[in-house]
């Protein structure tokens, strides 16, 4: 079940709206196409925490987390806190979907495909699905 208390903390406001308004290109190129519920009726927040993380974009109806990876995200220490933050998101019910940054621009319908694929991946599961 997602606790209430692990969403949107209100310290981290401040970073949030700041990572928002400082967006890399790949990261406005998704927004283009998961605003407004563009994308299956589905509501995505961007820059949205969790715990101690922020997630470049979030659904909350899905429990779907959608992260697009850079050059800094190639390396030894950024694998592996990544993967250890992965593994936070796993233990309270989120998938995380990785992307490298040029797919976005590379191949959209096929990211966006991806995403599509995981839509009720909650209840394949048998787990109950979240309200916002």
């Amino acid at each position: 079940m997602q606790d209430k208390c692990l969403n949107n903390h209100p310290e981290m406001k401040t970073f949030r709206r700041e990572l928002r308004n400082a967006m890399t290109p790949a990261e406005a190129k998704m927004w283009s196409y998961l605003k407004s519920k563009q994308l299956d009726g589905r509501r995505f927040k961007r820059q949205h925490s969790f715990g101690g993380y922020i997630l470049d974009f979030y659904c909350p109806a899905e429990r779907l987390a959608i992260e697009l990876d850079g050059a800094p995200h190639f390396n030894a220490e950024a694998i592996e806190y990544d993967r250890e933050r992965d593994l936070f998101l796993k233990q309270y019910g989120v998938l995380v979907l990785r992307f490298e940054n040029h797919w976005v621009f590379d191949n959209p319908q096929t990211v966006l495909n991806e995403i599509r694929k995981h839509f009720g991946w909650l209840e394949k599961k048998g787990m109950p699905s979240a309200t916002e």
